[in-house]
């Protein structure tokens, strides 16, 4: 059989960076809601994205909502008490500032003079009103789909944020700002990268990113395909501004429809987790908010209805379980590259909080056997969370086997498929046999 050390991993730089992530800066497992405008599940649908481990919210704060009246701005009774649940759960918030207003150009995006200084007073009144309890703002949402192309649309972007930011630094100052909000068709056509170019990574706290992938075909549309493209994304971003720029995916999921982009609720399950541990991977992945918490609706074929971590009656589907089961990894343990491999399709990613350290693993395609060699004195059972089986949480799979002789490596044997199984190794270290 022939070994593959761990210092391999220098090999794999382009797909995992060198380093841990920092200590000082903890990934964040966000979800969207819909629920600021009003909902008589508020209370319980915040209790649940609590107890799968999500610590941040991303909600609209319309435009629309607010200004009912050319004029006449305020805030809507439905905002304090979505503040007052939210808070109530110590849950973290993004507000995007967004959409038209039917008294401003008919919704037009805020391009013009006229509907740019409409734009300006409702941030300001926003921001005034929110200051103190909110996390970050993002300017926008999806701007580039009024032309991901399009130079121009780009720049009226940029400048509309550098005026937003402005008004949220003076009235909102330890709020931090997003901007971007970029679709896959916007990445892959320059958006960001003009973004980049007219100097915004310096004026911002990060780059917002909405990375769909469920529409690609074959292989392009798995959690493996997404982070190689992903890291390309971020090492152009990194050389067009000449350091790391924060990135934040703000949107991002697969859903369980019917129609050709949907997947089965276990594919949902395992490419959430995938997808999670993977961006844990990359350290300017700062977070992911999954798109989104509850359904919107019910119709099978309609892909808008079933994003969701729950269905709308707040029954979880298994990508829910999963996340709860993952959570306490993503949030507590740092990703060690050095440590950790990919080849051949199976994927072993180290991960620890201290002295502990875990191995998250799985195979793309046949399901296969590999020896697990830990390089210390193991005691009795494998721990594993599985995530095939989340509701067990950690529990035993068998038994180190571990020689007589002090020199010898205690070694395991496990099977790994598509979704990931997470070795409990303890204080040691490990050695991967195949």
């Amino acid at each position: 059989m022939r070994r593959l050390l761990p210092c391999l991993a220098v090999l794999l730089q382009g797909l995992f960076t060198t380093g841990a992530q920092a200590a000082n800066e903890p990934f964040i497992i966000g979800t969207a809601t819909h629920v600021m405008d009003g909902s008589p599940q508020l209370g319980r649908q915040f209790q649940l994205a609590s107890e799968a481990g999500i610590g941040s919210l991303r909600e609209d704060a319309y435009w629309a909502r607010v200004e009912l009246q050319p004029g006449t701005l305020q805030v809507p009774a439905s905002w304090r008490e979505y503040q007052d649940a939210r808070v109530a759960r110590k849950l973290d918030n993004v507000v995007v500032l967004d959409y038209g207003n039917q008294f401003y150009d008919n919704n037009a995006l805020p391009r013009s003079p006229l509907v740019a200084t409409a734009f300006a007073n409702y941030v300001d009144f926003v921001t005034r009103a929110l200051a103190g309890t909110v996390n970050f703002y993002e300017v926008w949402n999806e701007w580039d789909q009024a032309g991901p192309g399009d130079r121009a649309v780009s720049d009226d972007y940029a400048s509309l944020v550098r005026l937003t930011r402005q008004q949220i630094q003076r009235n909102d100052p330890k709020a931090k700002v997003l901007a971007g909000a970029i679709t896959s068709e916007g990445l892959n056509k320059g958006f960001a990268d003009r973004l980049v170019q007219a100097g915004l990574a310096d004026q911002v706290d990060g780059l917002s990113l909405h990375p769909y992938v469920h529409c690609a075909g074959g292989q392009d549309r798995t959690p493996e395909s997404w982070i190689k493209w992903l890291t390309s994304i971020d090492q152009k971003l990194t050389r067009l501004a000449g350091r790391a720029v924060p990135l934040y995916l703000t949107e991002m999921s697969w859903p369980t429809s019917s129609e050709r982009c949907g997947v089965d609720e276990p594919t949902q399950a395992k490419f959430l987790a995938r997808a999670f541990f993977l961006a844990k991977t990359r350290p300017n992945i700062k977070g992911m908010w999954w798109y989104d918490l509850v359904d919107d609706g019910v119709d099978p074929a309609e892909r808008e209805h079933h994003f969701g971590l729950l269905k709308p009656d707040l029954t979880p589907k298994p990508a829910y379980v999963v996340l709860k089961a993952i959570a306490p990894f993503l949030a507590q343990y740092q990703y060690d590259s050095l440590k950790s491999l990919q080849a051949d399709d199976l994927y072993l990613l180290n991960f620890t909080k201290g002295d502990d350290q875990v191995l998250v693993a799985w195979a793309v395609g046949r399901p296969r056997q590999v020896k697990i060699e830990a390089n210390g004195r193991q005691q009795g059972s494998v721990q594993m969370v599985d995530t095939r089986r989340p509701e067990r949480g950690r529990a035993p799979v068998g038994r180190w086997q571990c020689p007589k002789a002090e020199e010898e490596h205690c070694t395991t044997v496990i099977t790994l498929d598509d979704f990931p199984r997470i070795i409990s190794l303890g204080d040691a270290s490990w050695l991967f046999t195949r």
